[in-house]
């Protein structure tokens, strides 16, 4: 065939560290099957480093199989089929040691309409993450549904009530009941605000629009809120540190970061509840800590997770709360972390950069 007279050009260094840039797998292939490159994700994932797999056979060094039980280059067929294939759409394949993985391949042909194949492109991907995708996803409406269903059936039930019993109520009766419901409305409105958010931090459409903001203003506010919501006065303490530099934030976003993680240190921590405001050498950080009994180093990743809930931790909310305050960090260009407070308990320190209103 004229494709096997083809001179396949050694890929050079410029093109190895691009390849080894990339999030997924790469392996290039000519048409016969022989290894051209091998990327750091690919190595990561099959095992089998870019060394030992350049210039070997496909079939030999990666004998990927599909769930029938067929081997993935020879149903791949570069070398037929119709001229005008250009990809094999991602489908699942798993290694000899039985490890899946999602895998498509991209036909790379000269001329470009109709030619032969010269080179096979294919890209690697974990099984196991979409997996997880999945069942967070499960996990989400599974969530949604449990938490709509408490309000929603409260909201129906009184104001089926009212609607058919209306006269029957005192005036002090129907108060109630319509508090509960208008209070009901207002977790409704809460969760599909988290959903949204949720929705945007996956999705990378989370919008920042920043304007100068006084994170202790911010901050006092937020305490004097849940100081009128019942809590004591003397649970708080905010301390902000000298020279703080000028701030362009979004506001509203700032005031969830906060409200989340000061709504957090109370439902699951104890004693006074600590928030820090400090001038840091690129931005500003900020630390909330109570005395609770606080968060295990090893579960110090995984607080930043959908539905976490650690164990011993009261229940209640959603478990997204820890979750969009991590992306919303991040949308500012910001970090954030847990660690163990001085005083015993769990402190969430996260720091974003000034900004200029050249970012407004």
């Amino acid at each position: 065939m004229q494709g096997e007279n083809i001179d396949q050009p050694h890929p050079d260094a410029a093109c190895l560290v691009a390849a080894d840039d990339l999030p997924d797998g790469l392996i290039m292939a000519d048409h016969t099957g022989r290894i051209l490159l091998v990327n750091r994700a690919a190595s990561r994932l099959t095992g089998v480093t870019a060394e030992r797999a350049v210039g070997g056979d496909i079939r030999d060094v990666f004998p990927l199989r599909d769930h029938d039980g067929r081997e993935w280059w020879k149903w791949l067929d570069p070398r037929g089929g119709l001229r005008t294939r250009t990809r094999q759409p991602e489908c699942h394949v798993q290694m000899p040691g039985g490890q899946e993985m999602l895998i498509a391949a991209r036909l790379v042909r000269r001329p470009e309409r109709g030619g032969e194949v010269v080179r096979v492109a294919i890209t690697l991907r974990d099984a196991g993450a979409r997996a997880r995708l999945e069942r967070s996803r499960a996990d989400l409406v599974s969530t949604v549904a449990h938490e709509l269903r408490s309000p929603l059936t409260s909201v129906k039930g009184f104001t089926a009530t009212l609607l058919a019993k209306w006269s029957r109520f005192t005036d002090d009766q129907k108060l109630v009941m319509l508090e509960t419901v208008n209070s009901d409305a207002d977790r409704v409105t809460r969760l599909i605000t988290e959903l949204l958010d949720v929705s945007r931090i996956e999705s990378g459409r989370m919008q920042v629009h920043r304007q100068v903001v006084d994170l202790p203003a911010r901050a006092r506010r937020l305490i004097a809120g849940r100081v009128a919501a019942g809590e004591s006065e003397g649970r708080f303490l905010l301390r902000v540190g000298a020279g703080l530099p000028e701030t362009w934030l979004d506001q509203d976003k700032m005031d969830q970061i906060l409200g989340n993680l000061l709504e957090n240190a109370v439902r699951h921590g104890r004693g006074t509840v600590t928030i820090d405001i400090e001038p840091v050498e690129w931005g500003v950080a900020v630390s909330v800590r109570d005395q609770g009994e606080g968060i295990a180093p090893e579960l110090a990743t995984r607080v930043f997770r959908q539905f976490w809930r650690g164990q011993g931790r009261r229940r209640g909310g959603t478990g997204l709360g820890l979750f969009i305050v991590k992306g919303l960090v991040e949308a500012h260009g910001g970090t954030v972390t847990v660690q163990r407070a001085p005083e015993g308990g769990a402190e969430f320190r996260f720091t974003v950069p000034t900004g200029t209103p050249d970012f407004a």
